[in-house]
């Protein structure tokens, strides 16, 4: 075993954790998931049968990642936060018995390279949020999010663009620049197209 896992964590055992991952005190991590290399699943966080982490993903305290979402390399998912899995939730069918694993079908999340999920935000199966997005604290998110989109409220909205820093870019003239790293970003049809230096 080359990871890291607090004696209250509860690892399946068919789980497939890479080197350098770190699970703290209280996390589950069910039978299926696969957890790249150098991860990080803070306290109290779920990770669902099925569900794929990338490397260098950090899930936070009380993340909720349920199946069978599929988290790229480097995403942040904050505390608190949800990925759904069910578009029609319901305890019962409609004869009143009890649901069943075969009375519905489980749909994803799909979280692209580097983008960050804010606390307590919840995306609602099945989305893609797109690269380097960001998902801002206390968002609902019921639509696919574009790379670089910083996207707030309920139901959530774009409300500008971040670059690979994660800092809001700044328009100038038509071009969007990163005041952290300087990089520069063209909009194309409701896109962002990185302009080479």
């Amino acid at each position: 075993m080359n990871y890291q896992a607090a004696a209250s964590a509860d690892v399946d055992p068919q789980a497939t954790i890479a080197d350098d991952v770190k699970i703290w005190h209280l996390s589950q991590v069910r039978a299926g998931a696969v957890i790249g290399a150098g991860c990080i699943i803070g306290r109290g966080a779920y990770i669902g049968p099925a569900v794929r982490l990338g490397n260098n993903c950090k899930i936070q305290n009380y993340a909720l990642i349920y199946e069978p979402a599929i988290l790229d390399d480097g995403v942040f998912v904050g505390p608190a936060a949800v990925l759904t899995n069910d578009s029609y939730p319901r305890a019962i069918n409609r004869d009143g018995s009890l649901k069943s694993a075969h009375d519905w079908s489980p749909v994803g999340v799909t979280v692209k390279h580097g983008a960050s999920i804010g606390a307590r935000a919840v995306c609602v199966a099945p989305v893609t949020i797109g690269a380097w997005a960001t998902v801002a604290a206390g968002a609902v998110v019921t639509h696919d999010v574009p790379a670089h989109a910083l996207v707030a409220g309920v139901p959530a909205r774009r409300i500008g663009w971040v670059g690979t820093s994660g800092h809001p870019l700044r328009q100038e003239t038509d071009v969007w620049v990163c005041p952290a790293t300087g990089e520069r970003y063209r909009e194309v049809d409701e896109t962002l197209e990185m302009v080479p230096a």
